[in-house]
């Protein structure tokens, strides 16, 4: 965590400035480099600038104050400007380094928001002054006692719950994690109407819609990675499910519908494989999204395709050949080649299956491996 002392260094001229020379230096060299005042102090901005320039490339222009847990706990910049929230005033529970924050001060006129250490309240406040945002109002206060004793109100109240516990633990459950907004919800209630909840990528789909029945829920991915599970309830809020991946679109469903069993897998039938997006997976959408357009056995299994589908929220391959798995064959015709290997519903990880079939990693072929009801199938991929 940041010290008082070491936050009051990086605000200095002497520090800013040595940042801002050293910006494209190796942190290790400049770690060790005497002639840079506080070098190891610097070192870690230069590191944490470098990597904020892919996640927060907004704070690495402005040459942004970057605490190392903090950043590593922060949404990215493309994951907090996708939420889809709007309106007079909000009430942010969690700053943090203040990344939320900042792209709710888009999208509403003025936004308070809450943080207990005092250190990375301050960081946060000067962070916005860096970045140029005058509508943002940062409490030095823990979450509970401010809702107890605020008599305000807001359109929204957003919170991205600490999911660590002091000893650094993981946390899961949503009760674990501070603050507790199920032991809150009456309070914010009084205070707003609405509520917008960030949580982990593994939280679980139906213990939010247990928890939050009457609740819009959105699984947003990027990149192919699972980012967070948002829960969206109140006034005015329809109940659905929604997975979103950043870089393709979104698919939703209002109302859970029963849904057609396939037909028996003929491997001679296929010619195309999709690779559902790992939103849709964790919404358990798949089956729902590919309906129609392909044929698919498992919310975490492949969909497999006649013609060519289109508008789908996942990778597209064409295929030359479905097989049943068999390692002996394959490592007879394929032994030493470089192949990039995928895997859906199949018990072996990818190392293991180069291992066995005698492959190296590398592009010369691309396999895809499932199972589909009591056989295991090797997809050859063109």
């Amino acid at each position: 965590m940041l010290t008082r002392e070491e936050y009051i260094r990086l605000c200095s001229d002497e520090l800013r400035t040595a940042i801002r020379t050293n910006r494209h230096r190796d942190p290790l060299t400049v770690a060790m480099d005497r002639a840079v005042p506080d070098a190891r102090l610097v070192a870690t901005q230069l590191k944490y600038l470098a990597r904020a320039e892919a996640k927060l490339p907004t704070y690495a222009e402005q040459g942004c104050i970057l605490p190392p847990r903090a950043f590593e706990q922060a949404s990215s910049e493309r994951c907090a400007a996708h939420k889809p929230i709007e309106g007079r005033r909000v009430l942010d529970l969690t700053c943090g380094l203040g990344v939320d924050a900042y792209f709710l001060s888009r999208r509403f006129e003025e936004v308070v928001t809450l943080e207990r250490n005092e250190v990375l309240a301050d960081v946060a406040r000067e962070n916005f002054r860096r970045l140029g945002v005058a509508n943002i109002t940062v409490v030095t206060a823990d979450a509970e006692a401010f809702v107890a004793a605020c008599n305000e109100s807001f359109d929204w109240i957003y919170a991205d719950p600490d999911r660590r516990s002091e000893s650094g633990k993981k946390l899961v459950r949503l009760e674990d994690c501070s603050p507790d907004v199920l032991r809150l919800m009456p309070h914010l209630k009084r205070l707003a109407p609405r509520l917008a909840l960030k949580n982990s990528p593994i939280f679980d789909v139906d213990e939010a819609r247990r928890l939050f029945p009457d609740a819009a829920i959105e699984v947003v991915s990027l990149g192919g990675e699972c980012k967070e599970v948002l829960i969206f309830t109140g006034e005015g809020v329809t109940p659905s499910l929604t997975a979103t991946a950043l870089d393709r679109g979104s698919y939703t469903v209002t109302a859970q519908q029963a849904l057609p069993t396939p037909p028996p897998f003929d491997p001679t039938r296929y010619h195309y494989l999709i690779q559902p997006d790992v939103a849709l997976q964790k919404a358990r959408l798949v089956r729902h999204h590919l309906n129609g357009k392909a044929d698919c056995w498992s919310e975490n299994g492949y969909g497999f395709a006649t013609e060519q589908p289109q508008e789908v929220l996942g990778r597209i391959f064409a295929i030359q050949a479905i097989e049943p798995y068999d390692p002996k064959a394959l490592k007879r015709t394929l032994k030493g080649k470089k192949a990039e290997l995928m895997k859906r519903d199949f018990p072996i990880e990818s190392s293991e299956l180069h291992r066995r079939l005698g492959l190296q990693t590398g592009n010369e072929v691309r396999l895809a491996f499932t199972k589909i009801g009591a056989s295991y199938w090797t997809i050859r991929l063109k």
